[in-house]
């Protein structure tokens, strides 16, 4: 009886696991014939308002740049103090905090910052969006440096201290070298969540036609405008949603990739 239970699970996760690649490789399959046919150079050396895609590609890489800028290190200092500095209930509510924050709609937080960021100063602006990117971000951060410095020997703390070296040298020296491969992991797969999405940035950048370095005003957004563009009745707007989405599946895809290999290499 047992073997014939083992054998129905089996075939049942098959199933699923087919099941669930199936509908995976028809979306990819779907996005890459669609977004290929509408792929051409126009589309990197025209604005939105020309039929192409320069401002959006430059605003979406500005936005999540500047929150990884701002983001990274908040969230590795935070992971860094849980870990090496936290004690008690202190240091066990930021680590519960942030795993709630982690598990946070997306949409919620763009509500939320659209309430403190917005509209208080009159309408949409690129530091709403980048305030936005940078709480999804931290999170992510703190809980991976919290757990790869976890990883890391007592022993070679213990080390460290007793050749002298102060608390921080040992951090900066040892202990973050140790882990700095699952770091820079984590650190990528954060930033390759935040330049995907698109909840935040419609309630806080919000999108423009034009190219635009200007902050404090609407800011060009490519996951946005993907979402404004397929909703249009034309054709060659759709058209372009189609390649806008090829490409930022690309860029994400190359994201992750980067951090498979960096652990994989890890482990060799």
């Amino acid at each position: 009886m047992r073997l014939v239970l083992n054998k129905i699970f089996l075939t049942l996760s098959t199933l699923s696991a087919l099941l669930g690649l199936g509908f995976l490789g028809w979306i990819l399959a779907t996005l890459f014939i669609e977004g290929l046919s509408s792929l051409h150079l126009s589309l990197f050396l025209n604005d939105l308002v020309d039929g192409g895609l320069r401002n959006l590609l430059v605003g979406q890489l500005v936005l999540a740049f500047l929150a990884g800028a701002i983001g990274i290190p908040l969230g590795m200092l935070a992971g860094i103090y849980i870990r090496e500095y936290g004690r008690g209930k202190y240091a066990e509510f930021i680590r519960d905090l942030s795993d709630i924050m982690m598990s946070a709609p997306s949409i919620v937080i763009g509500a939320f910052v659209y309430a403190i960021a917005v509209a208080p100063f009159g309408g949409a602006n690129g530091f709403a969006g980048i305030l936005a990117l940078t709480i999804m971000m931290v999170p992510i951060i703190i809980n991976t440096t919290d757990s790869m410095l976890s990883l890391v020997p007592k022993e070679l703390r213990e080390a460290g201290i007793a050749l002298g070296a102060s608390k921080y040298r040992v951090i900066l020296d040892i202990v973050i070298k140790a882990a700095k491969v699952g770091i820079m992991t984590g650190i990528l797969l954060a930033f390759a969540r935040i330049a995907g999405e698109t909840a935040p940035l419609l309630f806080t950048s919000e999108t423009s036609n034009y190219f635009s370095l200007d902050l404090t005003q609407s800011f060009p957004s490519l996951t946005v405008s993907i979402y404004n563009l397929a909703n249009e009745p034309e054709q060659s707007s759709r058209d372009l949603a189609w390649a806008a989405s090829f490409i930022l599946t690309v860029m994400v895809l190359i994201i992750n990739l980067i951090g498979r290999f960096i652990t994989r290499n890890k482990h060799k």
